[in-house]
């Protein structure tokens, strides 16, 4: 069933949002991130300090992509205001990792004894320290600091072998701030 389709999203005080032809602008304390979120059926305006989305006889598409860009939109205000910030523990039982930061590349060396270190670049806007047993990464767009989060991650999964057995590796244990269970 067909029906108008209205929701508006509240902009905190200390955030500022433009839309220029379809891009989201999301300035705020620590910085701007950018995002298309266009529709042709979808209009999208600030009104105030609020953010409209409005479409005319919507389907269930378009409820569906409206929502997406609400949840898009609160991840892009969350990220400049407060950041976003990943956990990570490092278990090594086997054998002593050593796990660094050098510029922007992300290694860790004696994994398992492996000769060869593994490594991942670390894109830019994205933080990444390491504190004693635990990795932190931070930044202000939620794509790219949970994306390598799961790099940093998936560097350390061996196929093949029993996961009870070799419980080496680097694993989140928190996100933004919520433990994960």
């Amino acid at each position: 069933m067909k029906q108008n389709l209205k929701e508006e999203l509240e902009i905190p005080e200390a955030t500022n949002i433009r839309i220029e032809k379809g891009v989201f602008i999301v300035k705020g304390e620590k910085g701007e991130l950018q995002k298309t979120l266009h529709n042709p059926k979808i209009s999208s305006r600030v009104i105030g300090n609020k953010v409209v989305f409005e479409s005319k006889r919507a389907t269930q598409r378009e409820k569906k992509l409206i929502k997406t860009y609400l949840a898009h939109l609160k991840n892009m205000i969350f990220g400049v205001s407060k950041g976003h910030s990943y956990k990570l523990k490092i278990c090594s039982g086997h054998f002593p990792m050593s796990v660094g930061v050098k510029g922007d590349v992300f290694e860790i060396k004696n994994f398992i004894g492996e000769t060869v270190p593994r490594t991942i670049t670390i894109p830019r806007g994205v933080s990444v320290k390491v504190e004693g047993q635990f990795i932190v990464v931070e930044g202000i767009n939620k794509d790219l600091a949970s994306q390598t989060a799961a790099l940093i991650e998936k560097l350390t999964k061996r196929s093949g072998y029993d996961k009870r057995v070799f419980q080496d590796g680097i694993f989140i244990i928190e996100k933004d701030g919520k433990p994960i269970k």
